[in-house]
This record gives structure tokens, sequence and C-alpha cells, in this order.
């Protein structure tokens, strides 16, 4: 099918890999919204640190494991990576990665008393080849993305089978995106263009996509735009760039076009960027009682 068109952040100690309840994480957002950002690292590590929209913004030390987890700069691209008790003491991390040219869904568990991986846990197992061109994946609660030149391409994951493919042109001006919505009906994403203009995509159950522009200018410089719930309604959104390793804080109100707020919270300390890091993504709870689904609009 062709159309044309052109969250609390998962809270955890950085020690030991330990979520808090989700409670605690509700309470602790109503004094500064939070996220964990992911790094996939050239060493083939996870990297997590924990920004939070304070004033300036702070940033904790990061966290570096499990280890080898991938190829030595071999991680082209990475989606969201959700995490979820493992009874009775371990948590288990499930996502996507690129490798090269091959797309792998990979699984495994940490301890947390001890933040070591159980090694007869780590599963990695190949969806397919041929994953060449794509300049950004990410899933949802039912669907998966990826663009690729100036198609959005969209499955219906099930298991193992992916269904339903449906492709939207017309998205060659886009750098990159980060999902900032996930409902029943719509899934939407935050895009910069090269040209510097930040848009929203709404892609819809049925139908072509809606397409609204936020802002004109200024956007071009960010390859990696990650986002993270704040609140109900609005969204914490980390822009990093890589050229001058260098991550700026916003936070954005739900989404209505031009008539979005958006207000810079500060730079991310030099620490974010290390050389080492290579792709960045999003880290959160995703068992449904942490109520960490995107609304941003």
């Amino acid at each position: 099918m062709a159309r044309t068109a052109i969250a609390v952040g998962a809270v955890m100690t950085v020690a030991g890999l330990i979520p808090v309840p989700a409670q605690a994480a509700t309470q602790q957002a109503t004094a500064a919204c939070s996220m964990t950002l992911g790094t996939a690292t050239v060493q083939g590590d996870h990297k997590f640190q924990r920004i939070t929209a304070t004033a300036p913004v702070t940033v904790g030390a990061p966290h570096v494991g499990p280890k080898a987890l991938f190829p030595v700069d071999q991680v082209r691209l990475a989606s969201s990576v959700g995490w979820e008790p493992d009874p009775p003491t371990g948590m288990a991390n499930s996502g996507y990665v690129r490798i090269v040219n091959d797309l792998y869904r990979f699984r495994y568990v940490t301890d947390t008393t001890t933040g070591q991986l159980d090694p007869t846990s780590f599963q990695k197992t190949k969806v397919g080849g041929g994953w060449i061109h794509q300049t950004y994946f990410e899933k949802s609660t039912s669907h998966t993305y990826a663009l690729e030149g100036n198609v959005i391409t969209r499955w219906t994951v099930e298991g193992s089978a992916w269904r339903n493919k449906a492709t939207y042109t017309g998205f060659s001006a886009v750098k990159t995106m980060a999902l900032i919505s996930q409902t029943r009906t719509y899934d939407t994403f935050l895009a910069n263009t090269r040209g510097g203009a930040l848009y929203t995509i709404r892609i819809p159950s049925s139908g072509a996509p809606v397409v609204k522009k936020v802002r004109t200018a200024t956007w071009q410089k960010f390859e990696t735009l990650v986002a993270e719930k704040c609140g109900k309604q609005s969204t914490l959104l980390l822009a990093i760039d890589k050229d001058s390793r260098k991550g700026y804080l916003y936070a954005v109100s739900h989404a209505n076009g031009a008539a979005t707020v958006i207000k810079g919270l500060g730079q991310v300390g030099d620490q974010l960027e290390a050389p080492e890091d290579k792709t960045h993504f999003r880290y959160y709870p995703s068992s449904t009682e942490a109520d960490a689904q995107l609304y941003g609009e």
C-alpha cells in the first residue's frame, strides 16, 4: 500500500540497573521529568545514562554493561529497548538492532541485585538481511517502522511474523525521527529535516499520514532524536549533534503544529557523547503497569 506525504523514562539505579516501582517513578516525574538514554557503543556494549530536566540539566554517571553483546563496530541502528521484571531477581531487556546489513531481535536478562548478565539468557535472532540504506528504525506497541530514502515502511509484528507491510513515500527531506505517540489508532513521530524544519508525522491505522510543520528552521544539525514521556501529554526530547558531540534537552508540549511550545532546557553535559558512542535509543519500562505509553501528539 503506497501513501504520499512529505514518557517518564525507564528509571533505574545506574550502579545496579535496578528498576524503581512505577508509583515511585510517577512521583519523581512530578518534580522533574527524566529519561534513560541507552547507547550501543563501538565495542558492542550497552551503556545507560539518566538525564533529568533540572536547571541546569543533570546527567548521571554512565553505567556500561552488559558488555560485548554485539560485534565490535558493527551496530548501525537500534530501536528503543524495553525492560520488564523477570522473576525472581531478573530484569529482561529486549529490542532490535541492525548489525551491518542484517536486522536482529535480541533479549537478555540481568540480575537486579548484581547488575550482571545471565549469559544463558542472551538471545539474538535474525529477522532478515538487506537492511542497507535504512537511516531510522523503531518499534511501537504493535508496529515497527523504518525510514529508507524517501519511504517510511510499517509492518505489523506478531511474534516472529512481519505482516501488513505498508509504505508511505515523500519523506526524502527527513534526517531522523523520534516516536512521540502510541495509540490504538495512530503512531506519531517528531522528525527534523536536512533543511532545518521540524514536523510531526502521524501515521494512522489506515489512510495517509498527517504531516504538520512545528518549526521552520535550526533543527538540521541533529542526527539523533530521543523522546520520552513527560507528564501525561508532553515530551522530553533529547537532540544530539554527533559532529560537535553535544546534546540538547527540550520540553515539548502536546504537539499541535506551529502552536507547539518548545522550551530549551540546556545543553547536556560533555560526558554524554563519548568517542565510542555510536547508536542511541530510548530505554523504558515495557510492562503494562509502568504507564510508559507515549502520548505527545
